[in-house]
């Protein structure tokens, strides 16, 4: 009689990073509306009512796909910010982490981003989030700034990652080095200006 090895059980917290992971390289590799739950829940080996238990629908897949990615960013660029010298290498550190963290998300961050009627709301809370992020710094090495002012600043930064991003998807000859420089030369002029 053979005998099987018995199954390791794997924690809640585990089970949903396995997901999650399994959803991304299913929404990259087939799209919003091609993925199918039953297809992530074959990649990760557990049965459908398992990925309904824990996410409650694809959309609901997705969204937890995209709130990892809105908290896993924050991270990096606050860590990345957090090593800086002085205003400016401050600013190049936070964007040069958001063009190294789309990097290492490769095709996935597009194909999350790329489903803008299913995540408009969640990509909207990334935008608000970098945004509230950055203007805060700015805030703490201008803090006599009219913070209306430091929030438009910040909507510029953020806009043109994401256009910065979009150009180097279509061009990867465009390093995310590149991209850096290229908002660093337009925006410290006006932010080093003003300082001075």
């Amino acid at each position: 009689m053979e005998t099987r090895a018995p199954r390791r059980r794997v924690g809640r917290a585990e089970r949903e990073r396995q997901i999650l992971d399994a959803a991304v390289a299913v929404f990259t590799e087939r799209g919003y509306a091609g993925a199918s739950m039953d297809a992530v829940a074959e990649r990760v080996g557990v049965t459908k009512p398992v990925l309904y238990t824990h996410f409650g629908s694809k959309e609901g897949l997705l969204l937890a796909c995209l709130t990892r990615a809105r908290a896993e960013l924050l991270e990096v660029t606050t860590a990345a910010v957090a090593a800086a010298r002085d205003p400016e290498d401050m600013l190049r550190r936070g964007i040069r982490a958001f063009f190294d963290f789309l990097d290492a998300q490769g095709p996935g961050w597009t194909a999350l981003y790329a489903e803008p009627g299913v995540s408009a709301d969640a990509i909207e809370e990334i935008r608000g989030q970098q945004t509230a992020f950055i203007a805060a710094l700015l805030a703490a090495q201008d803090p006599h700034a009219d913070p209306q002012r430091l929030t438009g600043w910040a909507q510029v930064i953020v806009g043109a990652c994401e256009r910065l991003a979009l150009w180097r998807d279509r061009d990867p000859s465009v390093s995310g080095a590149d991209a850096t420089e290229y908002l660093m030369d337009l925006a410290w002029t006006g932010l080093a200006a003003r300082r001075r």
